[in-house]
Order: C-alpha cells, then structure tokens, then sequence
C-alpha cells in the first residue's frame, strides 16, 4: 500500500513539474513563434487584429536585402559580421591566453590580479560607457570606417578578465601532462598550442561562440557610439530604427524578417556546438 502510495505521489509531482515547464515553454515560445510567423505577413503597420496572417509573402525578406533606399540592412549585416569576426579571434586568443597563464604559471601578484579582475567583473559594462565614448573621440575613433575599429578594440579590450570559467576547466587537465612534454623538450608555446588545445576543445567553442555573441546582440555601446552614422550601422541599432515613429508602418515586418534573419547564425552554431559549449562551462564551472 505505502509503495503504491509513493508511486502515486511521485507520479502527481512529476506530471506537476512537467506541466509546469511545458506553460513556461509555451509562454517562452510564443513570442518568438509569432515574431516568425510576422516576418511572412503581407499586411502593413505594427498592429493585427487577428494573430495568424490573412496572407502570407516573403516579399518582406526580399525587401530587406533590396531595398536599401532608407535603412541599408545589407551593409548594417556585414558592419556586424566584420565587427563580430575580429572581436571573436581577439577576444577569444586573449581568454585563452589569460586563463592558461592563471591556470599553469605561478607569480607575484598573481592571486592579487585574479582578485582585482573578478571585482572590476561585478561592475556593468555602461559605468564606463561616457569615459570609454571620449577617450575614443580623443583618439579620433567615433567617425567615419574608424568606428568600426573603435568598436573591435572596446568590445575585446577587457575580455582577458573574463577567463575564471576557462582557467576552471584548464585546472582540470593534469598537470603531469606539461610535466612530461617539458621533459621531453617541449615549450611552454608548443604546450599550450599542440597538447593543451586539443584537449580543450568544449571550452575554446564556449570562449569561441561568447565572444562573437557579444557583439554581435549589443545595442547599448553601439547606440552611444554610433551617433547618426548610418554607413557604419550595426544590425541591431539597425532593428531599432525600424521601430521608430516614422519608419514602424512601413518597417515592422521587414523587422521581423531582420530579427528572425540575425538569430539564424547564433542558432545554427549553437545547436551544432552544443554538446561542446555545455561541457565547457560546466566543466569550467565546477573546477574555477
């Protein structure tokens, strides 16, 4: 009877569980199933009266890559696409490189560095947003193609100090590893490219896939930056200016098809890269 009973009882549990996760599913899925299905309307303005389209066109995804007239999308596309490139190489070298240091070298100051980078972490990126705005402006980096390469050196500028999830999952691959390719003549340099590396496939696709996210989303800094350089536009100040007042009837859909055209890439690479990205950071985790 007890174990009857236990069964029962865990059966109502789970299916409780399980009918909670599917409403949140449900109401995470929604908004990103109707933003698809927008981007295929073929009907003007921002606001429907009825939640499925009455007809359906891709003509808005043709528009957006064709007619450049007011918003350039193609060029706000690639603008991103460069921007998001370098950052990746550049940040990504830059984690790996700190975190293999912190992980394998040891050095005064070292646990000092460590501390210190982990508060300056605590702090949000737009604190420094103003200052980070001038000093370029004083370095002449806020006008013209310039902007691109003022953008690349402040999104990866201060990526180093986001290494404690890489320094963790180095921490865990043995030591004795370097030991013995030290005694049979390696250097640090062919340590850490020819037998580190290969074992840390999981977190250089981790590193890899967050460094290009992170600019190719950002909004914030680019917006302060930007100013009304539309030539140098990023795909997500882009968006926005779809919504304006001015452009949002005209606009709305082909925002829809920009949004759902943006998010392909980070999707497809993360489906594909999966397995590697969640056993990275939790390997990184579990260690740092």
């Amino acid at each position: 009877m007890k174990k009857g009973g236990a069964k029962a009882k865990k059966f109502i549990v789970n299916s409780i569980v399980h009918v909670g996760l599917a409403i949140m599913a449900f109401v995470w899925l929604l908004p990103i199933f109707w933003v698809i299905i927008t981007s295929f309307r073929d009907e003007k303005g921002a606001y429907f009266k009825t939640f499925m389209p009455k007809a359906w066109t891709f003509n808005n995804y043709i528009k957006l890559w064709t007619d450049t007239s007011n918003l350039n999308f193609p060029q706000m596309f690639i603008n991103t696409f460069i921007i998001a490139c370098f950052v990746c190489v550049i940040s990504s070298f830059s984690v790996l490189a700190v975190a293999y240091t912190m992980s394998r070298l040891r050095f005064k100051l070292r646990k000092t560095f460590m501390n210190i980078a982990m508060i300056i972490g605590l702090f949000p990126g737009f604190m420094s947003m103003v200052a980070t705005y001038y000093i370029l402006k004083a370095f002449e980096l806020t006008q013209g193609d310039m902007i691109k390469v003022g953008l690349i050196l402040v999104y990866s500028g201060g990526s180093g100090l986001g290494f404690y999830i890489a320094k963790g999952f180095f921490d865990t691959i043995p030591a004795s590893i370097d030991e013995a390719a030290m005694l049979d003549g390696a250097t640090k340099n062919q340590i850490f490219w020819q037998i580190t590396m290969p074992l840390s496939k999981p977190i250089v696709i981790y590193t890899v896939l967050t460094s290009f996210i992170a600019p190719w989303v950002d909004f914030i800094f680019v917006s302060v930056i930007m100013k009304d350089n539309y030539q140098n536009y990023t795909v997500a100040l882009g968006l926005y200016q779809m919504l304006a007042r001015e452009n949002i009837d005209a606009y709305f859909t082909r925002f829809c098809a920009g949004a759902v055209l943006i998010a392909i890439p980070i999707t497809l690479l993360f489906i594909k890269m999966q397995k590697y990205y969640v056993s990275g950071i939790t390997a990184g985790g579990a260690k740092g």
